[in-house]
């Protein structure tokens, strides 16, 4: 990669030090370019008419996230947010008495809410899976917890709240072994390493535009294996996602599209799609290999400061780092940090309500590096949190 020419279009670099990119990271010019175009396009035209002239470059981004995730273009709904589209997998998934969902202790607060949810309205029950040493879902315990009751296995690839990648291809075989659906939350990995649904064997797969892909914030995707679709029931019908059949029924839209709805921002629509070609033009095996290994550095550094403790679990990690630091509040921190022009953000109990009940460490900062910052960026980092833990 050209680092110094991916930084010269992405304005955010200027003066900041953005280490966020697990909340949301910078835009490119690229992706800009295509959203202030189309911006411009509907306060000249109006904006179904603008829609209607865009209708390539908005198929073009269906066709971009698709290649992102291994899948096909048929096979992806977009939505304005990445919970938006999780729940329209998730309460899709029929579930009778008796049903089970199993699910792992990182997974987000926002998942574990609907489990519970879900499983009182239907008389479900939802099993969650221990850690195993690394403290990541353990996959032997998965593997004898899961039966013929599994309905639904739902797991968070990367939490919010760490660098602790879980072993999605593994929990997918056993997916595949007991015939349940599997439905991956890919939020904090999609477009910060390789994510492709037929090698992990997942069912349902959800993702953000913010993150790591770049893209604009309210922006979400879902992908729906074609041979999944008659296993679900789309909690919504609405115009864009079924056709009345002009009696007391209606057809589902074919594809992915009976999950979402008819009204989008085209705006962010043509933004996201961008940011996802930027990515797959860059490889997201480079991309994947640069973001580790810049989290590594800062890994590194952070664990050998005095005062300083890092918190990341997991046999295999990604660039997400989190830590704490002696005498200070994760806030009082991230203001710190802010302040010396290095941008950051905490993990919040709440998001991570199993994974608090379990290590009692939440708040920490989470610092979170992508490739376009630099080895330069990261050791400043560590010295200003050195000078913090004095």
């Amino acid at each position: 990669m050209d680092i110094d020419a991916l930084r010269a279009q992405t304005p955010g670099c200027a003066g900041r030090i953005h280490l966020n990119n697990a909340g949301a990271a910078l835009l490119a010019q690229p992706t800009l370019d295509a959203m202030t175009a189309q911006l411009r396009r509907e306060a000249q035209l109006g904006g179904y008419e603008a829609a209607a002239g865009a209708q390539e470059s908005i198929a073009v981004t269906y066709a971009a996230i698709a290649g992102l995730v291994g899948g096909r273009a048929e096979e992806i709904a977009l939505f304005d947010n990445a919970t938006h589209a999780w729940n329209a997998a998730f309460y899709s998934v029929p579930l009778r008495p008796g049903d089970q969902i199993l699910t792992g202790r990182a997974e987000y607060g926002s998942n574990v809410l609907a489990y519970w949810q879900a499983a009182s309205r239907a008389g479900a029950e939802v099993i969650v899976v221990p850690n195993d040493e690394y403290g990541q879902l353990d996959v032997a315990a998965l593997e004898r917890l899961a039966g013929e009751r599994t309905k639904l296995i739902g797991v968070s690839h990367v939490p919010t709240s760490g660098g602790l990648v879980q072993p999605a291809a593994e929990i997918g075989r056993i997916a595949r072994g007991c015939g349940a659906l599997y439905l991956l939350d890919a939020t904090q990995s999609a477009g910060q390493f390789p994510v492709d649904v037929t090698a992990i064997g997942c069912d349902l797969l959800t993702g953000t535009g913010r993150k790591f892909l770049r893209g604009p914030r309210g922006t979400g995707f879902l992908w729906v294996c074609t041979a999944a679709l008659n296993r679900l029931d789309p909690f919504v019908a609405e115009i864009g996602s079924a056709t009345w059949d002009g009696h007391q029924g209606f057809t589902w839209a074919p594809g992915a599209r009976r999950f979402a709805t008819w009204e989008h921002s085209y705006i962010n629509v043509l933004g996201l799609g961008a940011a996802v070609r930027q990515a797959l033009d860059l490889g997201l095996g480079a991309i994947g290999q640069r973001a580790t290994a810049l989290g590594a550095r800062l890994r590194g550094q952070l664990a050998e400061l005095p005062g300083v403790t890092v918190h990341d679990l997991g046999q295999v990690r990604c660039a997400i780092v989190t830590a704490k630091i002696n005498g200070l509040t994760a806030e009082q921190a991230a203001q710190a940090l802010g302040r010396a022009g290095v941008n950051v953000s905490t993990t919040v109990p709440e998001d991570n309500p199993l994974d608090t009940q379990d290590r009692g460490v939440h708040p920490l900062i989470r610092f979170s590096p992508h490739y376009y910052n630099t080895e330069d960026e990261i050791d400043r980092t560590t010295e200003l949190v050195a000078a913090l833990a004095r």
